[in-house]
């Protein structure tokens, strides 16, 4: 872990752009891990996240997702938020990626909600499509696994971060 913030840069199917500063907890060439904390209450679905939730972001440059893991500030899961993505980079001043639109929800008690189906393009390109309902399924086939692997992942960076419980 570095002391210097580094972008998480996400660029919207069709056009926009969203930027956060974020703590690096991992970074290499195909993988990295950045820790946010949110700023201000929310709900996603029916998941509330308090203020100061601790989102670790994992990306990856082999896999057609990304992934947050939303804990409680003292390191309880409150769920897996699954972005189906392409075009992840990832360098030591940034990781930028391109949202395919299509999220999962995973929560503790093991249901894993599709979201925002609905805000697919009717007039997206078949091959597009194709890409991410290919990888919905992959992500969706093994939701309990990937929670289980990255709920092992987070407690030690959080400790070797000097935070949570």
């Amino acid at each position: 872990m570095t002391g210097r913030p580094i972008l998480e840069i996400k660029e919207a199917l069709h056009g926009g752009r969203q930027e956060f500063a974020c703590t690096p907890l991992t970074v290499e060439t195909d993988e990295a891990v950045l820790l946010y904390r949110v700023p201000r209450a929310g709900r996603v679905a029916d998941l509330d996240l308090p203020t100061g939730t601790l989102s670790l972001g994992y990306f990856w440059t082999a896999r057609p997702y990304n992934a947050y893991h939303w804990l409680t500030p003292e390191g309880r899961t409150l769920g897996l938020y699954v972005n189906i993505a392409d075009r992840t980079r990832i360098a030591p001043e940034a990781v930028s990626w391109r949202d395919l639109v299509l999220d999962l929800l995973v929560t503790p008690d093991g249901r894993c909600r599709v979201l925002d189906e609905d805000e697919l393009p009717a007039d997206l390109d078949a091959t597009l499509r194709a890409t991410i309902t290919a990888a919905s399924a992959e992500a969706l086939r093994d939701h309990a696994g990937l929670l289980a692997e990255i709920e092992g992942r987070s407690a030690p960076l959080l400790r070797a971060a000097g935070i949570g419980g």
